[in-house]
């Protein structure tokens, strides 16, 4: 006789493209049903890369905790709530995944992957709800789907060569070695085109389809905005991270260590400030390939969460209610 399978634990996903509030969101449903986040983006993983990298703003302790360094209990916005100085919480609710990695070195999707395990794992034996929330489609993908991912050691010598290759170069070579993978990569992210070349060329074949072993039952959520309010949303946010010095982040990433080069790798607002502190572009011309940059990043990501939907179901909500309804039917509430 079969024992009976016991139900996948529930886990809440909140999605969308860039700009459209997941943040918001999420922390937004954490406060109502007593959740954490677990970040799905593979830029806030990395350490003082803050305002471009779009991190929500680290509550601040207070004296004593700053002295001490222990856990203690202190308020914040008129929260009251408990942590220490290695753990990162933005009003009051915990966030997981952020601020985790030096940018100096590569943080990968299986890292990932096992890193958020850990969380939500320490997360449920809280009591808590976990929410991930994201807009990386691999990163959350490698966790809903539970993709077992190819253990393949990286090859140094294989990835100095193949940084000097232009993202075009890259994909075309991608598109020889294995046609099947370079139909679902981000064809624009020399990181993750360098490692599917050295998979397929340690392995000697292309990437096998990715098994998949799902470990929960998940609710996935999705924002979704018109083209014109993203646009909007995009330009209102870009001028306020002006505002906030991005520009100075960026001059202080590179005065730490990190190259032109690599910052130029890490995409988008890194990128195209990398280029104009180089000379390369000037100021206007710089904010203004930064905007269609985003905009074009917003629509891959609509592609990749619209694939993503093969395999899970994504409610597209329109507002806070709907969101509120969808999660007390799945709990039962």
């Amino acid at each position: 006789m079969k024992s009976a399978k016991l139900p996948k634990p529930k886990l809440i996903v909140i999605l969308g493209p860039t700009a459209s509030g997941k943040s918001e969101l999420a922390v937004k449903l954490a406060r109502k049903f007593g959740g954490e986040i677990v970040s799905a983006d593979s830029r806030q993983v990395y350490k003082e890369m803050d305002i471009g990298a779009g991190k929500v703003p680290r509550d601040r302790p207070n004296n004593k905790q700053i002295k001490s360094n222990k856990k203690r209990i202190f308020v914040k916005n008129s929260l009251l709530f408990v942590g220490n100085l290695s753990e990162y919480f933005h009003r009051g609710i915990r966030h997981y995944l952020l601020d985790v990695a030096s940018p100096k070195k590569r943080f990968s999707v299986v890292r990932y992957q096992k890193s958020a395990f850990r969380a939500i794992k320490k997360i449920q034996q809280k009591g808590k709800l976990p929410i991930i929330c994201g807009g990386t489609g691999f990163y959350i993908q490698a966790v809903v789907d539970g993709i077992v991912l190819p253990e393949v050691k990286p090859d140094w010598k294989l990835r100095k060569k193949l940084e000097k290759k232009s993202t075009k170069e890259l994909f075309k070579l991608l598109r020889k070695l294995d046609f099947k993978r370079a139909k679902n990569i981000d064809e624009y992210n020399p990181r993750r085109l360098i490692r599917a070349i050295e998979i397929v060329k340690k392995t000697k074949k292309p990437i096998p389809a990715l098994k998949l072993q799902p470990r929960f039952n998940v609710l996935t959520i999705g924002i979704k905005k018109s083209s014109e309010e993203l646009k909007k949303l995009i330009a209102r946010r870009l001028k306020k991270r002006f505002k906030q010095g991005m520009v100075k982040e960026v001059k202080k990433l590179h005065k730490s260590g990190i190259s032109w080069k690599k910052l130029e790798e890490f995409g988008l607002e890194y990128r195209w400030i990398a280029k104009y502190l180089q000379g390369k572009i000037n100021y206007p011309k710089m904010v203004e390939k930064l905007q269609k940059d985003i905009e074009h990043f917003a629509k891959r990501q609509m592609t990749w969460f619209k694939k993503m939907e093969k395999n899970q179901k994504i409610h597209w909500i329109r507002n806070y209610k709907e969101t509120e309804k969808l999660i007390k039917k799945f709990f039962s509430f």
